[in-house]
């Protein structure tokens, strides 16, 4: 096997964001592994480029995995540089990512080893991560109504739904659910207390993690459509088995579990390199509103390290 190249020159459009184990994919080659440093920083890990044959005409798409918490897992949930790990992506030309996450369940339905697709977030975090690029002297707005990308969630729910039967269970926010599919990112490392977990049900709270946010909310600024696909580890604290939430159960599921996570990813991978969705997977419908959203800061209040940053993230938005 050939050592993976230290550089890569073609833009990179998909990203994949998650643990090193869904980096294993049939059918996909590694042809490098790329360090990159950003102006907030260097990522969680190196970005490895993997080869992927589109579909529809055969030719290699380079899919960028990132590993949230670092090769070895040594970046807690407030640790993870997210700021670098979005920016280097978009440097590289990502205009959309598909994250994956373990997460907790607050609903009886939403059994261990189940899959869901979120479109929702009740943001429980407590500001200790750095969670925009607009600050220093640039001030920006965007939109987050809808977190996720409903574009790329219908492309995730076709998919996972195509796999039910050989070991998939998915749940989505259609007509199949009578629950708001809403994720509630905690700060961690710490898992919840039970009145935590009742009360988050109380809200209509379908599954708990750690990771979804400020990650979200940066690939919203940077123009990146993002997504994310949650497996279920356990019941957090809140169930009658009045089982409390260990590191064991977690990893015990998400090891039995692998082998469906990361078909389920490579099924989204697969699907996302047909030449259907070049639109989609270069996120046209982003493009612009963030040059838009930084003009409330007028030129002459604009501190030069803000303009600096900015324009290394958004080459000629702001110069």
């Amino acid at each position: 096997m050939a050592t993976p190249a230290k550089t890569y020159s073609d833009p990179i459009h998909i990203a994949v964001i998650g643990g090193t184990g869904i980096q294993e994919l049939p059918h996909f080659t590694h042809v490098a592994t790329l360090t990159v440093d950003t102006p907030w920083g260097g990522p969680s890990s190196p970005i490895s480029v993997l080869h992927h044959p589109s579909p529809t005409n055969g030719t290699p798409i380079p899919i960028a995995f990132l590993s949230r918490h670092g090769l070895h897992h040594e970046y807690a949930p407030h640790e993870v540089p997210a700021r670098a790990n979005i920016a280097a992506l978009r440097s590289l030309g990502v205009r959309t990512i598909i994250a994956f996450s373990a997460v907790g369940s607050l609903q009886e339905d939403v059994k261990p080893r189940d899959f869901l697709a979120p479109d929702q977030i009740i943001d429980r975090t407590k500001g200790i991560r750095p969670f925009t690029f607009f600050e220093g002297g640039m001030v920006g707005h965007v939109g987050f109504a809808d977190p996720f990308d409903e574009g790329l969630a219908k492309v995730v729910r076709k998919c996972g739904h195509s796999l039910e039967g050989e070991g998939v269970r998915l749940h989505d926010t259609g007509t199949l659910d009578p629950w708001l599919t809403a994720s509630e990112p905690v700060e961690g490392p710490q898992f919840s207390t039970r009145a935590e977990s009742h009360l988050y049900r109380t809200w209509g709270g379908t599954i708990i993690n750690m990771s979804a946010l400020p990650e979200a909310k940066l690939a919203r600024e940077a123009e990146i459509a993002y997504q994310m696909i949650c497996m279920s580890t356990d019941y957090d604290c809140w169930h009658a088995t009045n089982e409390t939430v260990t590191v064991e159960m977690v990893m015990g599921h998400m090891k039995a579990n692998a082998n469906n996570a990361r078909r389920f990813v490579g099924a989204v991978l697969d699907e996302l390199s047909k030449g259907e969705y070049t639109d989609l997977i270069l996120a046209k419908h982003l493009e612009g509103q963030s040059k838009f959203a930084a003009g409330m800061t007028a030129a002459p209040g604009r501190k030069p390290e803000a303009v600096v940053k900015l324009s290394w993230l958004f080459p000629g938005y702001f110069t």
